[in-house]
């Protein structure tokens, strides 16, 4: 017992950040199920749900993000995070985790904003009814048209063929245009929303700005509040030789190098796709992925 616990929490601590939003998912679906099934509550997972009406979400301002974490399907869920993952393995091996995670979040906050304004500006007679807003598809979305934007020339192995990310992008936002006249509308509208997201996340990058350094600054403040500073007891200091390197230390030195290396690698990915880069690079990207 006591080794089926540990093996858990050691590949707990082996998870990636998007990884862990999986996981959270997962958790979040087994709980509305069990609440639903056995204490018989209906709609239990109702206040993390996006509602349709503006005046609603003000007093819920929370659902924006999360409404990303429900599910009450369970094909839903599972074609969600079964993409999640192996996007996951693309995007981590190729940006930093924060980016990817701003990539996402800034998706379902686009999507669930699409979705409020199309429920709330538009006619009512050509809007299907729709009760709120639920699943992670719109982040899932922003990450996937995200890599097909920023690399559109890689090709990847889809059954018996071989494909170029930038035609699997738009058989997305194709699939989504025409749900705008299904059952799922207002899921079609938020998917094109996270859609909207990614691609203009990876033009401006491809142009040198990451407009999700703001994000990635809030995800930090966030994460801040949660850690307890520790007070480090006094130490006897003695003075030896300077570790620095150009007024940095050896660690900030060589974690500059590592950054510009990879934003050299990313810059011929965006230029001649991911099939140009050696052998050597690719197992550079690697290594920096796993890290």
């Amino acid at each position: 017992m006591a080794s089926i616990k540990q093996d858990i929490q050691y590949k707990l601590k082996r998870l990636n950040p998007l990884e862990w939003i999986i996981v959270i998912n997962i958790v979040v679906y087994i709980v509305g199920f069990l609440m639903t099934q056995i204490l018989k509550v209906d709609e239990s997972l109702n206040w993390l749900k996006l509602p349709t009406d503006f005046f609603e979400f003000i007093y819920k301002p929370w659902t924006i993000l999360t409404y990303g974490f429900v599910h009450y399907g369970f094909i839903h869920i599972l074609f969600n995070l079964l993409v999640l993952f192996f996007v996951s393995k693309i995007i981590l091996n190729l940006f930093k985790p924060k980016m990817a995670l701003s990539i996402y979040f800034l998706g379902i906050i686009f999507g669930g904003l699409t979705f409020l304004l199309v429920y709330n500006v538009l006619p009512n007679g050509i809007l299907n009814p729709a009760i709120g807003l639920v699943g992670a598809s719109a982040g899932v979305r922003a990450l996937l048209i995200f890599i097909c934007a920023y690399m559109p020339q890689t090709e990847v192995r889809l059954a018996f063929w071989n494909i170029k990310l930038m035609y699997i992008g738009i058989a997305l936002v194709i699939i989504d245009i025409i749900g705008l006249w299904s059952t799922n509308q207002g899921g079609s509208v938020a998917h094109l929303g996270g859609s909207l997201l990614g691609y203009v996340y990876a033009a401006q990058l491809a142009k040198g700005t990451d407009i999700g350094t703001g994000f990635e600054r809030f995800m930090e403040w966030i994460e801040n509040l949660f850690k307890t500073k520790k007070r480090s007891p006094l130490k006897t200091v003695y003075k030896g030789k300077s570790n620095t390197v150009a007024g940095h230390n050896k660690k900030e030195f060589n974690e500059f190098n590592k950054q510009k290396q990879i934003d050299l690698i990313l810059d011929k990915i965006g230029k001649s796709g991911y099939e140009s880069l050696t052998k050597e690079e690719k197992e550079f990207l690697f290594k920096v992925g796993k890290q």
